[in-house]
């Protein structure tokens, strides 16, 4: 059960070190910083550390960055990362930088060459590599479903899923599915670590539910952990918390006791 790491959170992190069994970092901001990268090595004196990188790209047309590629290796050497994980997305086409993790066109195709840039990082990294299923606010057409694209991703390349339940849950809402129904068509057995998170909730049942990370974590997401790990054992569970951080770090701290014990409780649950 982790956590992920945010500096607003460091003191209060190390004070409840027993409450948390590892962090997850955003690998761009220590790629190329030397002082970061001895900070982070610290922490990994106390934490098993898993970098998460936000500008991979794989679903651009143009080819991999390989100066990006080699930076974020350099972090998960530096820190001995059991895995290493990005987005199914494209963050950048063209030249142009979105600022943002921007859908694929879900067909075979497209499927075929995000699998091939996947295991090129994979094997690049010589480590583990996860693709997370992303939000999204408009739905494009395309020739699969959003879990029949992630299933001819995997099919493609030996790589790993981070499934995230709370951006399957805004989808869902946003979109009109079964968020139940949605993992049962995922290649479970390829999933290997989850985020779980919380937003503002939207303020009427007809308006766009935004991903905006900083709230509890919902009853609805906790369901969808217990649903996948009836079906799947995972290696790594995640709280994410990116705002609106609580005065009393208790509350995160009942979060993660409460992950926990769905974790525990198995089918009794």
């Amino acid at each position: 059960m982790g956590l992920g790491y945010r500096s607003q959170l460091h003191d209060r992190i190390l004070e409840h070190e027993h409450e948390i069994d590892w962090l997850e970092v955003i690998t761009d901001g220590y790629i190329g910083d030397p002082a970061g990268l001895r900070d982070l090595q610290w922490l990994r004196e106390t934490f098993p550390i898993v970098p998460h990188s936000l500008e991979m790209s794989v679903g651009s047309e143009e080819p991999l960055d390989e100066d990006y590629l080699d930076g974020v290796a350099a972090v998960a050497d530096a820190v001995d990362a059991p895995w290493v994980s990005d987005h199914l997305c494209f963050t950048r086409d063209g030249g142009i930088h979105l600022d943002s993790l921007a859908p694929v066109q879900r067909t075979y195709r497209q499927a075929r060459r995000i699998a091939e840039k996947a295991q090129r990082i994979q094997d690049r990294l010589g480590r583990r590599f996860l693709l997370e299923n992303i939000t999204y606010y408009v739905d494009l057409p395309g020739e699969l479903t959003e879990a029949e694209m992630i299933s001819e991703v995997m099919r493609h390349c030996d790589c790993g899923i981070l499934l995230d339940l709370n951006n399957v849950a805004v989808n869902a809402r946003n979109h009109g599915y079964d968020p139940f129904r949605f993992l049962d068509a995922l290649p479970l057995d390829r999933v290997e670590q989850v985020h779980l998170a919380g937003n503002t909730a939207a303020e009427g049942p007809d308006a766009l539910q935004v991903d905006s990370h900083d709230d509890a974590v919902s009853d609805e997401v906790l369901r969808l952990l217990g649903h996948l790990l009836d079906r799947q054992h995972v290696k790594g569970i995640l709280l994410e918390r990116d705002d609106n951080f609580p005065d009393d770090f208790g509350e995160i701290v009942g979060e993660l006791r409460l992950a926990r014990w769905v974790v525990q409780s198995g089918p009794a649950r």
